[in-house]
């Protein structure tokens, strides 16, 4: 299956702002049900016990309402490991009060070298191109004090198929537009290989429950 690029509504807020809060509830119940919260947990759980941390600070890039690295550190927390978690989005509009968070550019991340144990990013990577990740990815790593980790879509005909057949599930039409888009828009893990070994970094890449896939460069 070719790689299609279709923009997606939620990433420029067109649409209501309801339409925008259903779709970020609709991403919420996809990260619960559907593999986005357990990827993680799984990826980063990993992450701390290779690493030897007994507690953990996370940047979490392109975070959005922030459930993914909330409902991992809630975990984690569980498990005994205490988790700093910071949220960096571009749109204000996306990340809730009350949390440690930023407006930022995910490409130029406004932090200084080492500031972070992991930087993090879930159903994020897709939206780039492949020049453009290669820069993502180098923004990270000089953040990161460890690793980069990142939960994102594997393409293939077979999750496009799924897509269709879930669309009744979702509330927003900016997500029933959007969840097609970027299984379209998605990389195999053979093409994220292919454009993120040029940093040289020890790479890492798995696969997940419902075609998620696991990354994980180690500084």
């Amino acid at each position: 299956m070719r790689r299609t690029v279709t923009p997606e509504l939620l990433d420029a807020d067109l649409g209501s702002p309801r339409e925008v809060q259903q779709s970020l509830a609709d991403l919420r119940r996809i990260n619960r049900w559907f593999g986005g919260i357990s990827t993680s947990l799984a990826l980063i759980r990993n992450a701390v016990r290779r690493a030897g941390l007994t507690k953990i600070s996370v940047l979490d890039v392109g975070s959005g309402s922030g459930d993914v690295p909330l409902g991992v550190a809630a975990r984690l927390r569980r498990e005994g490991v205490p988790v700093d978690v910071t949220l960096l989005d571009r749109q204000a509009s996306h990340l809730p009060p009350g949390m440690p968070a930023v407006v930022g550019d995910a490409l130029h991340l406004p932090f200084l070298d080492d500031s972070f144990d992991f930087v993090t990013s879930s159903l994020f990577l897709h939206h780039f191109e492949p020049e453009e990740i290669t820069r993502l990815v180098g923004s990270a790593l000089r953040v990161a004090r460890h690793a980069v980790i990142i939960n994102d879509l594997v393409r293939s005909r077979t999750h496009l198929a799924l897509i269709y057949a879930g669309l009744p599930l979702f509330r927003s039409p900016l997500t029933r537009h959007d969840a097609a888009a970027s299984v379209r828009r998605a990389y195999t893990p053979r093409e994220i290989r292919h454009i993120v070994s040029a940093h040289g970094s020890r790479l890492e890449i798995s696969r997940h429950y419902l075609f998620r896939m696991g990354i994980t460069l180690w500084k």
